[in-house]
């Protein structure tokens, strides 16, 4: 057989994985179907409002004025509830001008949407769904119906597509987009296979001694970056990494490992990043992965010193008996900004790929004691 051939029933073997239908459906029926739970919004998957006012005032624009709005696609369970793959942010965001939004746990409550002026629309501004009070400006009851009757395109992906079909779809969706950070396309993936998974994840990077000893900025904890550094330590302290992938893709494959292993040692490594946290944060507090310039810490959080000290940590310590030997690991740990081999496999122009494979050996015999 050619490999034109091949290629041929590769494509045809691989499309009877992916069954899906299309429709439209105008708003006020997706608001039932979720008013109904049947249509279904995880907020696990990501946080429910990651767009600014300026973006949901945008949204309704676009309805207003019959510009086209990308598809929903949801994915369909065997017991015909809908599951929302992409599309949140839009989903939630007519949910809150609507008022039609729940109050989900550890999600933050958001107030009622009130829409700004547009370029095309100036007079949206200050609009409401529904006023209270007459300092409020209700929108037309005109505009509201046109708002239902609206309709968006709905891509579903049916139950007896292939069992990858859904966490493959979101992928595709969002990665390299803004919609969503490699991580939190992760956390949807693990979420969907097997939440307590998820879980696990989630409440290490809860973790007290861990939070304390990283300094990230607001924009980085809503892309779930701390979970990004937990599963970071897991996969460079268990797994071997080369240079022949991008590091993002070396740890998707981690996550896809950890999701098929039945006998995966969650409580081993539990502890051990338990301990591994509990005494950098007693020794170093949050100074533990900034740069040491000779008399302090200072500057912001540096990946490069997450690795090298937590993996160093990690390798070497059996050979440690804290607290006895806080100020010798403290002491390390200082030196190692000045040691030539970090600072050149570190500093300007370095990037992950290049960096870790030389990093991780040379940190496991830096810090042996």
């Amino acid at each position: 057989m050619s490999k034109q051939d091949t290629l041929l029933r590769e494509i045809e073997d691989k499309k009877t994985e992916f069954k899906t239908d299309s429709y439209p459906m105008s708003i006020g029926e997706l608001i039932n179907l979720h008013k109904n739970e049947e249509l279904l919004i995880n907020p696990d998957f990501q946080r429910y409002f990651r767009w600014s006012n300026t973006q949901k005032t945008k949204l309704i624009e676009s309805i207003l004025l019959g510009i086209p709005i990308p598809s929903i696609f949801v994915f369909q369970r065997e017991d015909g509830i809908w599951e929302v793959v992409d599309g949140l942010q839009r989903i939630s965001t007519l949910l809150q001008f609507m008022s039609e939004l729940p109050e989900v746990e550890d999600v933050p409550k958001k107030g009622k949407l009130v829409l700004e002026g547009t370029k095309y629309l100036p007079h949206l501004e200050g609009m409401v769904w529904e006023k209270e009070n007459d300092e409020e400006i209700e929108l037309p009851n005109p505009l509201k119906l046109q708002i239902k009757r609206s309709k968006l395109n709905l891509s579903i992906i049916l139950s007896d597509s292939g069992p990858n079909a859904k966490f493959d779809v979101f992928q595709r969706l969002n990665t390299g987009g803004s919609f969503a950070s490699d991580q939190e396309v992760r956390n949807s993936v693990m979420i969907m296979i097997n939440k307590e998974t998820f879980t696990w994840f989630k409440n290490l990077s809860n973790n007290e001694d861990f939070k304390n000893t990283i300094s990230l900025s607001e924009r980085l904890f809503d892309e779930q970056y701390p979970m990004e550094l937990v599963l970071r330590f897991i996969a460079l302290s268990e797994y071997n990494y080369t240079t022949k992938k991008e590091l993002s893709d070396f740890f998707d494959e981690i996550v896809e490992q950890i999701l098929r292993e039945p006998n995966f040692e969650y409580q081993r490594l539990e502890e051990k990043f338990n301990q591994v946290f509990s005494i950098i944060n007693n020794i170093l507090g949050e100074d533990a992965f900034k740069r040491y310039d000779g008399n302090k810490f200072k500057g912001k959080f540096l990946e490069s010193a997450f690795e090298a000290v937590t993996i160093g940590l990690a390798y070497n310590m059996d050979e440690y008996n804290f607290p006895a030997d806080n100020n010798l690991f403290k002491e390390k740990v200082e030196r190692l900004h000045s040691d030539e081999t970090f600072q050149r496999y570190t500093g300007s122009g370095s990037n992950a790929r290049t960096r870790i494979p030389k990093i991780i050996p040379f940190t496991k015999d830096y810090f042996q004691k």
